[in-house]
């Protein structure tokens, strides 16, 4: 069994579905116009996120592999289901707010890519903790992200007031572009504290210097896919021995 306290530090900083995977962006963006709906639908992921992955795992060696993704949906689908009627009895406010983005938990990439990369290949516990850790993290994004959003477009924080009566809302925070602005300058913000943690371990520092290093075909992501990486190394390669 792996260390439980290792998989919940994995979820919230070093594989954050939000600030490095970059998964669930579309119930991101709608649901943290207030750090209350981000909450809300960070404990509902979570709660299904764990009850998936712990009964993925229990059932993952009967699952026939030709319909393993079919089968995970509809294990998620029952949580989901369940999640949403404890919400419409008890949150009803909050069940107005998030609206259809509460059973379109079903199909969240998030949940499902845990279910596929590691509900599927590990144990009931282990499972049980990358569920608990993704959640907290997902969880963590979302309200911190609504936070930022409701306070500068609202002037309140959990419908509180934090700022002086004096202030006036920007209220594009609390609309779609605001939430595009927040989520980018965020990712960006996680990416650096990423590379600058990495450069105090290695001891290297990245330059940066007239973009050199994300220049050409290596700074592309799909580089590796249309086979351009492999022909620019070649082609240095070819350069070196001319110079020679």
């Amino acid at each position: 069994m792996s260390n439980p306290l290792k998989l919940i530090k994995n979820g919230i900083f070093i594989e954050n579905p939000i600030f490095v995977f970059l998964l669930g962006i579309c119930p991101t963006l709608a649901t943290t116009s207030s750090a209350t709906n981000g909450f809300g639908m960070g404990i509902a992921a979570t709660a299904v996120l764990m009850g998936s992955n712990v009964a993925i795992s229990a059932i993952r060696k009967i699952i026939p592999d030709e319909i393993r993704i079919p089968a995970y949906i509809v294990v998620i689908a029952g949580f989901v289901t369940v999640i949403q009627l404890l919400i419409s009895a008890y949150a009803p406010t909050l069940d107005r707010s998030l609206g259809i983005f509460i059973p379109l938990i079903v199909v969240n990439c998030i949940i499902l890519a845990r279910a596929e990369a590691f509900a599927s290949k590990n144990g009931i516990i282990d499972s049980l903790f990358d569920g608990l850790g993704m959640g907290l993290g997902f969880t963590l994004s979302l309200t911190f992200i609504g936070s930022i959003r409701e306070l500068l477009g609202n002037g309140t924080i959990f419908s509180l007031p934090i700022m002086p009566s004096a202030y006036q809302p920007a209220l594009l925070f609390i609309l779609a572009p605001g939430g595009f602005i927040t989520l980018g300058i965020l990712i960006a913000l996680f990416k650096n504290i990423q590379i600058r943690k990495e450069e105090c371990k290695t001891g290297d520092e990245t330059s940066y210097d007239g973009w050199e290093a994300l220049s050409g075909c290596e700074g592309c992501g799909l580089s590796a896919v249309c086979g351009s990486a492999a022909l620019s190394a070649a082609e240095t390669e070819e350069n070196k021995e001319v110079d020679a």
